[in-house]
């Protein structure tokens, strides 16, 4: 496992530290992970885009991606030096959203807590507000 300087432990998910009007918020687990895959990445990238777009049978999807650089109507936002980059459009989607990374017996991956959506999908990949 990477050396990490977070003091939170590992054990139980933590939403790592971000000014309290964050909207979306990661936790250590998700964070440790996007560096991971980060650094397997050339060249490095700048940091991770998170979004939300039109799609899916519910009608939206979460979207993550790398990034080299922030776009005008982006927020940035740090989580212990991980740039998070988030479109104004998203950001209406994505209130009060945690991002953790989950690994399982069965399968392993991002997942997206959003208290703002209403429905998903049966197969999990989307939904609706």
């Amino acid at each position: 496992m990477a050396t990490s300087t977070v003091t939170t432990s590992t054990l139980t998910p933590e939403a790592a530290p971000a000014p309290k009007t964050t909207p979306v918020r990661l936790t250590d687990n998700a964070v440790n992970k996007v560096r991971e895959i980060m650094a397997t990445q050339d060249p490095l990238p700048a940091g991770l885009r998170i979004g939300v777009v039109g799609g899916g049978c519910s009608g939206f999807q979460y979207s993550m991606s790398f990034e080299n650089q922030s776009g005008m109507m982006d927020k940035v936002y740090d989580f212990n030096g991980l740039k998070v980059f988030v479109d104004a459009t998203s950001l209406m989607y994505l209130s009060g959203c945690t991002v953790d990374y989950l690994e399982t017996l069965e399968a392993a991956g991002f997942k997206f807590d959003n208290p703002a959506v209403k429905s998903t999908c049966g197969c999990g990949s989307s939904f609706q507000v």
